[in-house]
């Protein structure tokens, strides 16, 4: 009878021991497999293109900035907003990678923005295209309502464009059209501070962003976005540039 009873109490152990080591299994065990990422509505899908392609987004953006330092050099504030843009850039990318949406890899709007005649009339240019990409966020995140992940990144990058960027502009239209680093440093703090990451997004390059890269891709890329035909936007000023 004792040596049954011994049984029955190890074999109960054993069963309570499974039970345990199913619940904690590392990878490649029996533990439940996370969650799918639920599939984009169409209203999100079209929301993400936008913020990335859209003549207010961040591809538009980065060209812009390209186009100014290739005309006057290593300028602040453009040097720095450029970088945070590249940032953006990559924190949008990282989301469409995840969810498997099809987006222009190349930034379309290289090589076809005019860079200005006057930096302080582009600094007000850039306080007005600041307010135009904060607007757009505020418009963009209703269709994302749904996702926390990507109302993290839009607000993130949204407010990277109100605290930093469009400060920076503000105080270049006053200094005419450039800022020193120290000026820099006043309204923008370190780096990292305005790049408008995310948590665990990483820090990737976007593909195609280096200078001249991009012609001649806008009709071949529209119809990964969308159907947008990535015109420079109206603020950074029209034309090809050669």
């Amino acid at each position: 009878m004792k040596k049954r009873t011994t049984l029955i109490v190890l074999a109960a152990f054993a069963l309570v021991l499974g039970a345990a080591f199913s619940q904690t299994a590392g990878p490649g065990r029996a533990a439940a497999a996370p969650a799918a990422t639920a599939p984009l509505s169409d209203e999100a899908e079209a929301a993400l293109l936008e913020a990335l392609t859209g003549p207010e987004g961040e591809y538009a953006a980065y060209a812009v900035y390209t186009a100014v330092i290739e005309r006057y050099g290593a300028v602040e504030p453009y040097v720095s907003i450029r970088d945070a843009e590249a940032a953006h850039i990559a924190a949008l990318q990282r989301q469409l990678d995840l969810y498997g949406v099809d987006y222009p890899k190349t930034n379309p709007y290289l090589g076809k923005v005019e860079a200005p005649d006057d930096l302080v009339a582009f600094a007000q240019a850039g306080v007005d295209a600041e307010v135009a990409n904060v607007a757009m966020y505020d418009r963009l995140l209703a269709a994302v309502a749904d996702y926390p992940n990507l109302v993290q990144v839009f607000t993130n990058l949204q407010n990277a464009s109100q605290t930093k960027h469009l400060p920076a502009f503000e105080l270049a239209v006053q200094n005419g059209g450039t800022l020193t680093p120290e000026q820099l440093q006043q309204v923008m703090g370190p780096a990292a501070d305005h790049r408008g990451w995310a948590p665990g997004q990483g820090r990737r390059a976007g593909a195609g962003m280096g200078r001249g890269a991009g012609h001649g891709q806008g009709a071949a890329m529209a119809a990964h976005a969308g159907g947008c035909t990535h015109t420079p936007p109206a603020w950074a000023g029209q034309g090809a540039r050669r």
